[in-house]
């Protein structure tokens, strides 16, 4: 074993050093990753040097990759891989503004939702030296934890819906947004999706509070108002500040987030002159479920202290 896993000593993060991304991972190390994803939520790999096709497949090795709805702002080369940017060129963006969208949990909205999130810092917008355009992150295992007695017996059992629509229309509403509406079959590829308001964590068995202001519509149990004020208070306890971490990026780092347990908020701190390039590998929860894959990755850790 040679990675390191150094806590942040926040309510969520860790770095890991002493890995190369862009080379082969062995399944011990892979292990320790994912226990470590499990454990701390937001893990950053510092100083890589990854071309889409490595980011594509160290990301792959978490679950199958989602792949943008229009198409747009993605790798020429790699679909799977999508350009998060403000640079314009030619008159023209490549890539899609990921800032100031609010907190959310991505991917919430498919039938099989998210896992994690891979987002390499290509560029980093700076001003008198410091850098801009933080990511924020607030953790949901604490926030369900802290949640009263009573309203978790209430809650427990229901279901959300979650709906791209809502999020897009929003990012839509935003001055200077390029979004068009989207198409009829568009809608019809991402429809609302519902799921338990409380999650077993599949890495750590901890139960966790999964509904976001993003994406979530309505407790479906209950009735409209009751659903409406419901779902304002978990907005508003879940953004506690003890629940929040902020990762300040630097060039070369890779940030991959557990989208189970976390929420976050890309933080729209810089202007058009001041340029920001991530690229991003967004991982279904489709493969990490299967308890044969965790009892393997447990396994590997454990065989190699």
């Amino acid at each position: 074993m040679t990675l390191t896993v150094v806590p942040t000593g926040e309510t969520l993060g860790a770095t890991v050093k002493d890995i190369d991304l862009s080379a082969p991972l062995a399944q011990e190390d892979f292990g320790e990753i994912l226990l470590a994803l499990g454990h701390f939520g937001v893990l950053r790999f510092p100083d890589q040097n990854l071309d889409a096709r490595a980011l594509k497949q160290f990301s792959e090795r978490f679950g199958g990759l989602q792949v943008s709805l229009s198409g747009m702002y993605t790798d020429p080369e790699v679909r799977e891989v999508m350009i998060l940017s403000n640079i314009v060129e030619d008159g023209k963006p490549i890539g899609l503004a990921d800032a100031g969208q609010d907190w959310h949990t991505d991917m919430s909205y498919n039938a099989v939702i998210g896992f994690v999130n891979v987002l390499h810092g290509v560029k980093v917008p700076r001003r008198n030296g410091e850098p801009l355009g933080a990511t924020e992150f607030a953790n949901m295992r604490a926030a369900y934890e802290d949640l009263p007695s009573d309203l978790k017996e209430r809650l427990a059992g229901m279901t959300v819906t979650h709906d791209f629509n809502k999020f897009w229309e929003n990012m839509r509403s935003r001055e200077g947004s390029r979004r068009p509406p989207l198409t009829e079959e568009q809608r019809r590829r991402r429809p609302p999706a519902v799921h338990p308001i409380f999650l077993t964590h599949p890495i750590t068995g901890e139960k966790v509070l999964y509904a976001n202001p993003g994406y979530a519509e309505r407790i479906n149990e209950l009735d409209e108002e009751e659903s409406r004020e419901t779902l304002a208070f978990l907005f508003e306890h879940q953004l506690k500040p003890k629940y929040r971490y902020t990762h300040r990026w630097t060039e070369g780092d890779v940030l991959v987030w557990d989208h189970i347990g976390t929420l976050h908020n890309a933080v729209a701190d810089y202007g058009p002159d001041e340029h920001r390039l991530m690229k991003r590998c967004q991982v279904y929860a489709d493969r990490i479920f299967d308890p044969a894959f965790v009892k393997a990755a447990l396994s590997a850790s454990a065989a190699h202290p």
